[in-house]
């Protein structure tokens, strides 16, 4: 590698990246972890005697790790089609003397699926869950000074891989949820300890946890906590020796705040043992969301007064709860409004593979949205998103492995050992807050087994453990269906994949070049799927409908709540699609996280813990329509009023619905400006957002999208481009889809983007902007220089980007510069307020007993907080009704109710409260919950009666991608009767005045 101007890292104190020349030694003193990535020799096939430390492989590609050989499959073929098989990854390194006589290990974050591994042609592992990191240990087979190591490594990435020892499969390898990018994925390290050391936190191969820091004695208004750190460490040495820990604190500054140290512990040759040190430390900054304050915390093992061994850990600290049907962040209270986004979290052309900054840019795009946790769907992240979480603040759900479903055999015990490890590696992280272990609801046996393992290596955690469904669970601490809305006093519940909708960001709406007509695709499965084929105007109002049901049962409303949701996906993924691309579609973001409108209409939404904190609006599309175009407008506010101005003039104020939406009917376009502007109560302004009308495409513009950490030629960073086409005033053309033609000189690798044509325009070097807009990915080569990227489009002027990559210092196949090391914390949304996230506006009204005229033995069901019961009738009209007596007289304003086939099914109903009519209607399809307003009448005996048929409908929400349909309630004996009243919950409100 070039030696001019390189970056190396110096992590003396917690890692912070300087800008140093390079020896010809390799710095030990700098820290016992080293980049291992640079320089890995990589072939596809299974290549005879290609672990021989002798074998030629000098015809072989130069990749830096992490490295998917089939990437450039990555969103050009389904998912189903991604290239697998054998290829083998081949490094040769040297060590110097100075590490002879310590302990040398291997350690990969993961590979995909399975590995053989190889150290100077000698066997030394084996890893095949396809997920988890895993570790060797090299120390007997290592060479040192200048006698050259070869590390090789055959891995397979076919999807009916099984597993060795017995012959069984992942179930999580899996052709419709976890693509298939095959190769040594993610970063690998060397590790080079003493003889007597901290362990590492891989459990696979090495059997061993690592250092564990927690809090507890948690005062968050007094910014106190004590911080307790449990360190494993292993004496390899000839003699026993006694041993203690002494940890040294330092601030996101790097000010050291505290050292603290424990007691002597005697550690006998050849064993583990775990030192422990605690204190109380004051002044604390809490991780929170939008806030990812981390502290690092060094680790010293002492013996004889002397440091023998030193360890890094970056964490923070923050204070869980889960009670009374709600999260608790700080001691405050967080409703879940998020995303559950693939674990791979792709990029065009790239796969999962991308450098630490880019997973920090679309994470941190999920808080500027204001999402507050990502669910990642079916296997662990990496643990480059992991620790991206912290950074941006963003909390998470991380799942073991797993489909679809549960499974008893040997597959049940791979999803055991990989919670295990996960758990183990990522017990540090503060962002994760939850556990999941099934995508599917499991017994209460299988979650105790799970559970065991959390208490067992991260007791302390303050993680609810967990999984999809598992309402009735007495052993699941959190849980929540797929897309329904589930309401709890106890366990929170939240849901985990609502809104499938997908739509791609070309299209705006039926009005907008190239004029795809809302829902337009192939057939899904001989049916329609216009759900699958939106335009953004119709997706963002799609995302509007679905977030009210779960804002109308937040907390506050009553007793039991919905503690939110999750949007499937964030970013459009290369995983199943329904609709007429051969990805899914589902994203805020495109595949380049180009936002679409969906993004704006949830930040909207979402900008507050519970309630909205700070009202905002946006106007959903553009104002580039031809003369004598007619159409609606949409806002997206959470101001209670909004008026609407074209040129100055008001067209008046707009339809409410949905809580959030206002609709502007049959607005007709004038060239000019199109605002919105946002009331209070009060007839004040609070919010605005205004539209323009664009000039002509005039030139292009080229933006490297702007990045936290230098550009670095380290054969594996990537520059994000952007191209625009503008007007002659710079301002981008909202329904420009002009082809450009990118020319790109010097030390890079072109990787492209994406677009909606032949083969998706995967990697070539011409493509159109969609929306005026598109972004291109450039790769740095082992080499600094000037990189030349040119844009050219017809009757366009052209535009021009220098990129210029810095050179980084690579010691004989080792480094100390590692990609996150300058990526610095986000801290904009502030630490934890101190106020209430909510207000009561109900006040709920207990029963005390009913009155049926049958099934009497199950009449509680309706209202017992467990929506995996339920009360209903014989199916007869004359038997179809049910009498509660209330706790106390009250004044019923509002009731909610949830009834058997709630998707499917409508209930034409009476209610009366002490035989006065309070609610005379047909309650409508949802995915959960009917909230029937009521005629205020005050009593204590509410009688609910059906007085009529029910009407089966057309079902609100497809069938699973399986082509499973999915349940929408509780099985009963007399569902499909025509005068069948069942009831899973029903609940009483008051509407609390001067909320």
């Amino acid at each position: 590698m070039a030696a001019a101007s390189p970056v190396v890292l110096a992590p003396k104190a917690f890692g912070a990246l300087s800008h140093l020349v390079g020896t010809e030694d390799l710095d030990l003193s700098a820290g016992r972890k080293f980049n291992f990535n640079s320089d890995w020799s990589v072939k596809v096939g299974d290549v005879p005697d290609a672990s021989n430390p002798d074998f030629d492989d000098s015809g072989w590609q130069i990749h830096t790790l992490p490295y998917a050989w089939n990437e450039n499959d990555a969103f050009k073929v389904s998912i189903d089609e991604l290239s697998t098989g054998i290829a083998w990854y081949r490094k040769r390194f040297k060590l110097p003397e100075a590490c002879r006589n310590k302990k040398i290990f291997f350690e990969c974050e993961g590979i995909r699926q399975a590995g053989t591994f190889y150290l100077n042609g000698k066997e030394i592992g084996l890893s095949e869950n396809g997920v988890m990191a895993f570790g060797f240990d090299l120390t007997d087979l290592i060479k040192f000074g200048d006698e050259e190591n070869v590390l090789a490594a055959r891995i397979d990435n076919s999807w009916d891989y099984r597993e060795k020892a017995t012959n069984s499969r992942f179930q999580w390898n899996d052709k419709n949820f976890y693509a298939n990018y095959g190769g040594i994925n993610k970063n690998v390290y060397i590790h080079v300890t003493p003889k007597i050391y901290q362990t590492l936190p891989i459990y696979s191969n090495l059997g061993t946890t690592g250092v564990y820091v927690y809090a507890n004695e948690f005062e968050i208004q007094h910014k106190k906590a004590r911080i307790n750190v449990a360190s494993q460490i292993k004496n390899e040495t000839d003699s026993d020796q006694k041993a203690s820990l002494e940890v040294l604190v330092f601030d996101l500054e790097g000010k050291k705040i505290k050292t603290f140290s424990g007691d002597n512990v005697k550690v006998n040759a050849g064993n583990l043992a775990v030192l422990r040190a605690n204190a109380l430390i004051n002044d604390l900054n809490f991780w929170s969301w939008g806030y990812g304050y981390l502290y690092t915390l060094q680790t010293n093992i002492i013996i004889d007064g002397k440091i023998v061994d030193t360890e890094f850990t970056k964490t923070g600290f923050r204070k869980t709860e889960f009670k009374d049907g709600m999260i608790y962040l700080n001691d405050r209270v967080i409703q879940v409004h998020g995303y559950a986004q693939r674990t791979t979290n792709e990029w065009p052309s790239i796969g999962l593979s991308v450098p630490a900054w880019l997973s920090d840019y679309s994470n941190g795009l999920m808080v500027e949205g204001n999402a507050n946790l990502v669910r990642w769907m079916h296997v662990t992240p990496w643990k480059q998103d992991v620790e991206s979480c912290d950074r941006v603040g963003l909390m998470q759900a991380m799942p073991a492995g797993d489909s679809e479903g549960d499974v008893k055999d040997r597959r049940w015990e791979q999803r055991k050992e990989v919670m295990r490890d996960a758990i183990i590696y990522n017990k540090n992280n503060p962002s994760i807050v939850f556990y999941e272990c099934g995508n599917k609801g499991i017994m209460d046996s299988q979650m105790q087994e799970m559970k065991n393992i959390r208490d067992a290596y991260d007791p302390h955690g303050g993680r609810a453990i967990g999984a999809r469904e598992m309402l009735a669970s007495k052993v699941a601490e959190y849980g929540g269906e797929m897309l329904y809305i589930d309401k709890s006093a106890t366990k929170p519940l939240w849901e985990m994949e609502y809104s499938r909708d997908e739509g791609l960001r070309k299209y705006w709406d039926n009005y907008t070049p190239p004029f795809h007509k809302d829902g337009d695709g192939p057939l899904y499965r001989g049916g329609p799927a216009k759900e699958y084929n939106r335009n953004m105007q119709s997706h963002a109002i799609e995302d509007v409908v679905r977030w009210f049901e779960y804002w109308k049962a937040r907390p506050g409303t009553g007793k039991r709540v919905s503690s939110g949701g999750v949007n499937i996906v964030f970013a459009d993924t290369n995983t199943h699609h329904r609709g007429a691309e051969n990805y899914r579609c589902s994203g805020e973001v495109d595949a380049m996280r180009i936002k679409k409108q969906n993004f704006f209409a949830n930040q909207v939404m979402w900008d507050g813990w519970v309630e909205v904190e700070k009202p905002s609006m946006h106007i959903i599309g553009h104002w580039n329509y031809k003369k004598g175009v007619e159409k609606d407008i949409y806002v997206v506010s959470s101001s209670p009023k909004v008026e609407l101005f074209c040129n100055g003039k008001s067209l008046g104020f707009g339809q409410k619905s949905n809580e959030f939406l206002f609709t502007f009917e049959s607005v007709r376009w004038k060239k000019g400006i199109l605002e919105a502007k946002g009331y209070n109560e009060q007839k004040q302004v609070i919010c605005s957002d205004k539209l323009m009308t664009i000039g002509e495409p005039h030139h292009l513009k080229l933006t490297e999208v702007k990045r936290p950490t230098a550009f670095v030629a380290d054969g594996h960073d990537l520059a994000l481009v952007e191209v625009e086409v503008v007007d002659e005033n710079g301002h981008r053309c909202p329904t420009a889809l002009n082809m450009i033609q990118f020319e790109l000189e010097g030390p890079a690798e072109w990787k492209g983007g994406i677009a909606v044509g032949p083969n998706n325009y995967i990697g070539s070097q011409n493509l159109p902007v969609e929306g005026g807009v598109n972004r291109v990915l450039i790769r740095s080569k082992n080499k600094a220089g000037t990189i030349n990227l040119t844009a050219n489009s017809d009757n366009l002027q052209g535009a021009k980007l220098a990129l210029n990559p810095q050179a980084i210092s690579v010691t004989n196949g080792l480094s100390h510069y590692f990609a996150s090391s300058e990526l610095k914390p986000s801290l904009g949304r502030g630490a934890t307020p101190n106020t209430p996230s909510y207000f009561i506006s109900r006040i709920p009204v207990g029963v005390k007993s009913t009155k049926v005229a049958i099934n009497e033995n199950n009449a509680q069901n309706s209202y017992d907080d467990n929506e995996k019961t339920a009360w209903e009738n014989d199916g007869k009209l004359s038997t179809a009704w049910i009498e509660y007596t209330l706790e106390r007289p009250a004044t019923i304003h509002q009731i909610d109710i949830k009834l058997n086939s709630f998707r499917t099914k409508s209930y034409p109903l009476q209610i009366t409260v002490d035989g006065k009519v309070v609610f005379n209607g047909e309650t409508e399809k949802c995915l959960g919950y009917n909230t029937l307003v009521c005629k205020p009448v005050s009593g204590s005996i509410v009688r609910i009666q059906l007085t009529g048929a029910t009407q089966e409908g057309k079902d609100i929400i497809g069938e699973e991608v399986s082509g499973k349909v999915l349940g929408d309630g509780v099985k009963t004996l007399h569902a499909n009767a025509k005068g069948s009243l069942s009831i899973i919950e029903v609940e009483f409100y008051e509407l609390v005045k001067n909320k």
